[in-house]
């Protein structure tokens, strides 16, 4: 078996279009031994508007934009491409995968090509499954720097050789095979055919996804009920008491603490405090600890705040 990693280079990317300017692959045994290094420099048929992943623009490639008018376009290197990537011989591999497959998608698309076909991995997939880490997606240069792999970035060709060295790293920091690598974690290759894209998926991406579907479900019925809580006894607070005239919001997750949150509001409307979900309308706001959305708009506000742990024992609330 072989193992083919690919990167690509485009000359701009927008919704529905993407020039591609370079496709680079390495091509290895299944002990990463280097077969083949080659950039395919394409001719994009197209201006150059070069972006960082944030769309900011300032990108600058390591090639002489000159030379790729000496290129033919991607139609010419299409059978190349398609032959080194539906290899039934060959993994296919890439970081952030899904990207270069689109772009393939779209350049297919662009010339009236027939549509690639054949399943793919992400280097990228395969440290969130490692890391059990899926909220953030880690670029190769900082998967890179973590695994002691050096590269230059944004050849397409070195692009794709580093990608072979983080995967290689990878599999050696886990004491397995790429092949023992994708059970252990029960990946899913992604899959490209007749233009539809399937992404790649894992067991723990699943688990991943169902427990942020309960945490949503915890967090929607602690929310319920705080709220009918504050809801009830709002217009019941006693007037003219020791907190008159005082607007309290507290952090979510304080107000997720339904135990500690609702006996504290309860506390604030005996003394004749208001509530409020708002903290821009607040001039007291509580929570564990400072920093977040909410707590820079209650600063701004001219709030006071006051970490939940200095009033706790005060109001008899823990």
């Amino acid at each position: 078996m072989k193992y083919v990693f690919f990167d690509i280079e485009c000359a701009c990317v927008f919704k529905n279009v993407a020039k591609m300017c370079a496709f680079g692959y390495v091509v290895t045994d299944e002990n990463f031994a280097l077969l083949e290094k080659n950039d395919l420099l394409i001719n994009p048929r197209g201006k150059f508007h070069l972006t960082d992943r944030k769309g900011k623009e300032g990108l600058v490639l390591p090639y002489a934009y000159e030379d790729f008018k000496k290129y033919p376009p991607f139609p010419a290197a299409y059978k190349k491409i398609k032959r080194l990537l539906e290899d039934k011989d060959a993994l296919v591999f890439g970081h952030a995968t899904l990207n270069d497959v689109n772009y393939l998608n779209l350049e297919t698309k662009r010339y009236h090509l027939p549509s690639f076909r054949f399943h793919w991995h992400d280097t990228q997939f395969f440290w969130m499954n490692t890391e059990n880490s899926f909220e953030r997606q880690v670029g190769l240069g900082v998967m890179a720097e973590a695994l002691g792999v050096e590269f230059v970035p944004h050849r397409a060709a070195d692009d794709a050789f580093a990608t072979m060295k983080v995967c290689e790293a990878l599999c050696k920091r886990e004491g397995l095979s790429v092949l023992q690598l994708i059970e252990k974690y029960g990946i899913r290759a992604g899959k490209i055919e007749n233009y539809g894209i399937r992404v790649p998926d894992s067991e723990g991406l699943h688990r991943h996804i169902a427990e942020k579907e309960s945490q949503r479900e915890a967090h929607a019925k602690a929310h319920e009920a705080f709220y009918r809580v504050v809801n009830k006894h709002m217009n019941r607070r006693k007037k003219g008491g020791t907190l008159e005239g005082k607007v309290f919001c507290f952090s979510k997750d304080v107000e997720d603490e339904v135990e500690i949150s609702t006996k504290l509001v309860r506390a604030i409307f005996e003394a004749g405090g208001r509530y409020t979900s708002h903290p821009s309308e607040c001039n007291v706001y509580i929570a564990r600890g400072a920093g977040g959305v909410r707590y820079q708009n209650a600063m701004g506000a001219g709030a006071a705040f006051i970490p939940l742990d200095q009033i706790e024992a005060a109001m008899s609330i823990d």
